[in-house]
């Protein structure tokens, strides 16, 4: 029943991982986080840089940026990418303010790796979680946060130190992004691990593999918080300012429309008051026509009517005269 049971618990701990929090070079040296003698001689001498504590992350010359919370770390970069090809690569996330593209001393080629600086912490995360394992010039890149100034205890690649690595050099180091710690199968020494100051492996508290490790974020002071207040208050006031703008140019649009509005009814109503007149005046003209040439029908037929009475008078002339030369003629005839 116990061998089930651990069985069990190994499965579940296949896809689980925790990542570093602190770096200590004995730690990153180790696949599972809970290693207490060094792998190699890289670790030997990152052990004793860390230990007498001759790297300083701050006393980089060649830092870039004010603000280590607003920078990532572009690794995997290919040897051909330029400070303008990755400076237009990284503007997809956001306003980039700084880039430094790590060179050869010597030689001025690229080292494959980079530094850039956005304008915002949130602009950085945007870039941290979307730009990972994204393709710049048919390479597949490694984006982190900025270890070398966040990390305590952070030692560098050059000193034995670092994340990652190739299987070929046989220096892998373990606990960053791209290779997790994974969940211990072994029993863990936590007694030997507080002796060399290595923290243990959070049990209880793992990672899936797929889940986005969150980078470290900055610590809020008064200062900062009453800045983020002054920051709302113009933010609310300009609102408010847009806001009685925007009802002021409404106000002026509503009068401006009523003025109109009442200029188009009273023109409207002067239309139809011209249009009723057109209309009563085309009628008065129609009837006073009619009338008009009622009256001349009438005239035209009573000078025919005259006409007519002079024409039966005229005949009737002619033919009483007729009708007297007739009788004339014909008493005559009788008396003779």
């Amino acid at each position: 029943m116990n061998t089930m049971n651990r069985t069990k618990d190994n499965s579940g701990k296949l896809n689980s991982v925790f990542y570093a929090q602190t770096y200590h070079p004995i730690q990153a040296g180790s696949i599972d986080g809970t290693d207490i003698l060094p792998h190699d001689n890289a670790v030997y001498r990152a052990l004793l840089c860390s230990s007498a504590g001759l790297y300083d992350p701050l006393g980089d010359p060649n830092v870039i940026g004010e603000d280590p919370y607003c920078t990532v770390f572009v690794g995997h970069l290919s040897h051909l990418t330029t400070e303008d090809t990755l400076r237009k690569a990284m503007s997809k996330y956001g306003t980039v303010k700084n880039l430094r593209l790590v060179r050869h001393i010597v030689t001025g080629a690229s080292r494959g790796y980079a530094f850039v600086e956005y304008e915002t912490e949130r602009e950085m995360q945007r870039a941290y979680e979307k730009a990972h394992r994204s393709v710049i010039d048919d390479s597949e890149i490694l984006v982190d946060y900025n270890r070398q100034q966040l990390m305590p205890g952070w030692i560098p690649r050059r000193l034995g130190g670092g994340l990652g690595g190739k299987k070929e050099s046989g220096q892998l180091r373990f606990g960053g992004r791209e290779r997790p710690f994974r969940a211990p199968l072994r029993p863990i020494p936590f007694d030997d691990l507080k002796r060399l100051g290595i923290p243990p492996p959070p049990e209880g508290n793992y990672m899936s593999r797929y889940e986005v490790p969150p980078p470290p974020r900055k610590k809020r002071t008064s200062l900062d918080r009453e800045d983020k207040e002054d920051r709302h208050r113009k933010r609310s006031s300009g609102h408010e300012r847009r806001s009685s703008s925007r009802d002021h140019v409404h106000e002026e649009r509503g009068s401006v429309d009523t003025k109109d509005g009442s200029k188009k009814r009273h023109r409207h109503g002067r239309d139809l008051f011209d249009e009723h007149e057109k209309r009563s005046s085309s009628r008065k003209y129609e009837h006073d026509e009619r009338d008009s040439h009622k009256r001349d029908r009438r005239s035209s037929s009573g000078y025919d009517h005259h006409r007519s009475d002079r024409r039966r008078s005229s005949d009737r002339e002619p033919r009483s005269h007729k009708r007297h030369r007739h009788e004339t003629s014909s008493n005559h005839k009788l008396g003779t």
